[in-house]
C-alpha cells in the first residue's frame, strides 16, 4: 500500500526541466532596495543584470535559473525580510521567465519561504529553494528554524501546489550542534517526511565542494532526486553528476570565478561542453 506520508516522485527534475541531469544557474541579484549594500541608482541597473546573467547561463546550455538576492548582504531572518525584497524580486523574476522561457525557481535568503512563495506565485516560478526545511541549525543569521509548516501551509493558501519544494540537507554556513544526536541520514529523511519534492546537498560554504561519499550518503536516504548545490566545477562536475540527479552553479560559471561578479558566457559553454551527460 503506497504511503500517503512523504512523498516520493522520481521524476520531478525530468517533469520541470524536461531532462535528467539539469544543470541550475543561480542568478545573484546585486543589493535590492532596503539592504545596506543598495547603492541608490535605481533598480533598473539592478534588473538589467539580472536578466544579462540569465541570458548568458541559457544562451550557454543550462537547462534552468534560481533567482536568488546574494547580494542582500548581510541576510535577514525571515520575519524580518521587508515588503520591498519580495516586489523587486517578483519583478525581475517576472522578467527573466518572460524573456526567456525556461523553469526559473526562487531563494530568499536567509530561509525566507513565504516571501519566495508569494515571489514564485506571482512571477509563475516553477519551485523555490529552503535551505532549513526541518529541524533546526546556528547560521551565521543566529538561531534558524525549519519552514516547512508554514509554508506549506501558505502553499496551499495560495492555491499554488504546483510550486515544487527543493530542500537542502544539512545545508551550509551553519553549525549543526543542535541536531548532532541524530545521524545526517535521519535528518534527511525529515526533509522527506515534510513533504520536500528535491533533497540539495552542499559543501560548508558557497563554492566549497561536498565529498562524493557525503552525496551518495544523502542520495540514498533521501530517495528523492538530489541535487548538488556547492562546489560545482568544470573539473569535478561529471563525477558529482556520475552520483547525483543534476547540480547548481553560480561561481564557477562567473568571471574570475568569484559569485559576485557577472556571468562568463565562455565559462558557462566551456563547462556545458565538458559534461558526459
Amino acid at each position: 500500500m503506497s504511503n500517503p506520508i512523504g512523498r516520493q516522485d522520481n521524476d520531478t527534475l525530468k517533469t520541470l526541466f524536461g531532462r535528467d541531469k539539469p544543470v541550475i544557474g543561480v542568478v545573484h541579484l546585486l543589493p535590492l532596495p532596503g539592504s545596506p549594500r543598495y547603492d541608490d541608482e535605481g533598480v533598473e541597473a539592478i534588473y538589467e543584470r539580472g536578466l544579462s546573467d540569465a541570458r548568458a547561463y541559457l544562451a550557454g546550455g543550462c537547462d534552468a535559473l534560481i533567482v536568488e538576492n546574494h547580494g542582500d548582504v548581510p541576510f535577514a531572518k525571515p520575519d524580518q525580510i521587508g515588503h520591498e525584497t519580495s516586489a523587486h524580486m517578483a519583478v525581475i523574476s517576472d522578467r527573466i521567465r518572460r524573456e526567456l522561457g525556461r523553469p526559473i525557481g526562487i531563494n530568499v535568503l536567509a530561509n525566507a519561504s513565504i516571501p519566495a512563495l508569494a515571489i514564485a506565485s506571482a512571477a509563475s516560478a516553477s519551485f523555490i529553494r529552503v535551505n532549513q526545511w526541518a529541524n533546526a541549525y546556528v547560521a551565521n543569521e543566529g538561531f534558524v528554524e525549519g519552514e516547512a509548516a508554514r509554508a506549506m501551509r501558505y502553499r496551499a493558501q495560495l492555491r499554488a501546489k504546483g510550486i515544487r519544494i527543493f530542500a537542502d540537507a544539512h545545508v551550509k554556513h551553519g553549525a549543526h550542534a543542535i541536531v548532532a544526536d541524530r545521524p545526517v541520514e535521519e535528518q534527511v529523511k525529515d526533509l522527506v517526511f515534510f513533504d520536500a519534492d528535491v533533497v540539495i546537498a552542499t559543501g560548508q560554504r558557497t563554492g566549497h565542494a561536498a565529498d562524493l561519499g557525503y552525496i551518495k550518503m544523502i542520495k540514498e536516504a533521501a530517495s528523492l532526486p538530489t541535487l548538488v548545490g556547492s562546489g560545482v566545477t568544470h573539473d569535478n562536475a561529471n563525477d558529482i553528476l556520475s552520483v547525483a540527479d543534476g547540480v547548481i552553479i553560480a561561481s564557477a560559471l562567473k568571471y574570475d570565478g568569484v559569485w559576485w561578479n557577472a556571468v562568463d558566457p565562455d565559462r558557462v559553454k566551456r563547462f556545458i561542453a565538458g559534461l558526459g551527460r
